[in-house]
């Protein structure tokens, strides 16, 4: 049976069947591999050969509202600790991840990224 629910989710898209940030963290890592909160801290906070960090607009501990850096709109927390409705819907995770990633790093996120970041942001209370 669990091959069968992996292969589905390789077929659909891993992020397709996501119901909370656990199951987000653990279909990532089905196709990715062991999450590293350590590495998700890291990535999260860094620069990536632009002037914007993710940190950028969510902060360096993303449990509290903050203001995207050139719109100056509010963003709630991303940590899930501070906002139960993160990583709950799949497709919005994704819109925001691919949105994201291309301001930060001009690329989308790889899933092993993904990952390592929802593994942080489930540290943070």
């Amino acid at each position: 049976m669990q091959k069968i629910v992996l292969l589905v989710l390789l077929m659909f898209g891993t992020a397709a069947w996501a119901a909370g940030p656990q199951d987000m963290l653990q279909q990532y890592e089905a196709s990715s591999g062991k999450a590293s909160a350590q590495r998700g801290q890291q990535f999260f906070t860094s620069k990536h050969g632009r002037e914007w960090s993710c940190a950028s607009c969510h902060s360096a501990v993303p449990n509290k509202t903050t203001q995207h850096i050139v719109t100056g709109k509010s963003i709630l927390p991303l940590a899930p600790a501070a906002n139960d409705q993160r990583f709950t819907d799949a497709a919005k995770s994704e819109k925001w991840f691919k949105r994201n990633c291309n301001d930060v790093l001009v690329r989308e996120c790889t899933s092993q990224e993904k990952v390592d970041i929802i593994a942080w942001l489930l540290t943070i209370k």
